[in-house]
């Protein structure tokens, strides 16, 4: 089954430790760091939407695409419930296309790592440059390279929950530096039965100098790696970090 099909009943459900709040507020504390306080803002592999719909109740006018059909439907719903005002469409964001330039662009959770080459950073970097107004910023995440081969690595990891319970199973190749996660769902139905579905993902290990690199040669100024949730430069052992680039 593709990435981000079934799961996306379940997304919500088994990220509900992740500090959204926090998230969205240190993006927008990013883009203030370029001086972009941005009116429109383009949320790409945006989910279920929950930066999304925090960067809405600011004011913001947001557009959040993704690859995912599911998902966004998912994310839809979640823009509804709370009154947030977001857009959302179905696009592959190495081809964005949007009807018109937005202030500021950003990419949470992992967007970038699911590019598996450079022709694909590049595809996005050069999509994102074109849909952003000069003086705008880009702003997104990756898992680094240390997470990926040492904390996902060749690791299992289990949970179960009262409706819904999960295999996690990874296999980290070295040569590629992509980590493949097969993933393992049982869901609880009816007469104590369960539905089992599968999803297989896959990230890259992209070392921030090289982001970096790519992101100048895209047109990008002011490039600079963050290590965390800091703006700090990253420690050997940040399992996140953050990037952002001026659009000049």
């Amino acid at each position: 089954m593709p990435a981000y099909e079934a799961f996306a009943d379940w997304y919500d459900v088994l990220m509900d430790d992740v500090d959204y709040d926090a998230w969205a507020e240190h993006y927008l504390a990013l883009l203030a760091r370029a001086g972009v306080r941005p009116r429109a803002l383009c949320d790409c592999a945006c989910g279920t939407g929950s930066l999304s719909v925090r960067f809405a109740a600011q004011g913001i006018r947001v557009t959040g695409v993704d690859l995912s059909g599911e998902m966004l439907e998912a994310a839809r719903e979640k823009a509804l419930r709370s009154g947030a005002q977001a857009m959302f469409v179905r696009q592959d964001m190495c081809a964005l296309e949007l009807p018109r330039p937005v202030d500021a662009l950003v990419c949470g959770c992992d967007g970038v790592n699911y590019l598996l080459d450079d022709d694909r950073l590049r595809a996005f970097f050069g999509r994102a440059r074109a849909s952003i107004k000069l003086g705008g910023a880009l702003a997104f995440d990756v898992s680094s390279p240390w997470k990926l081969e040492h904390t996902l690595g060749n690791n299992f990891y289990g949970e179960e929950r009262d409706d819904v319970a999960y295999l996690w199973s990874n296999r980290f190749d070295p040569a590629a530096r992509t980590v493949t996660m097969d993933l393992t769902f049982f869901v609880r139905q009816r007469d104590e039965l369960y539905r089992r579905f599968s999803e297989v993902h896959v990230q890259k290990a992209h070392d921030p100098e090289h982001l970096m690199a790519l992101l100048t040669e895209s047109g990008f100024k002011s490039v600079e790696v963050f290590g965390g949730m800091t703006f700090d430069p990253p420690k050997p052992e940040d399992e996140r970090l953050h990037i952002l680039a001026v659009r000049e």
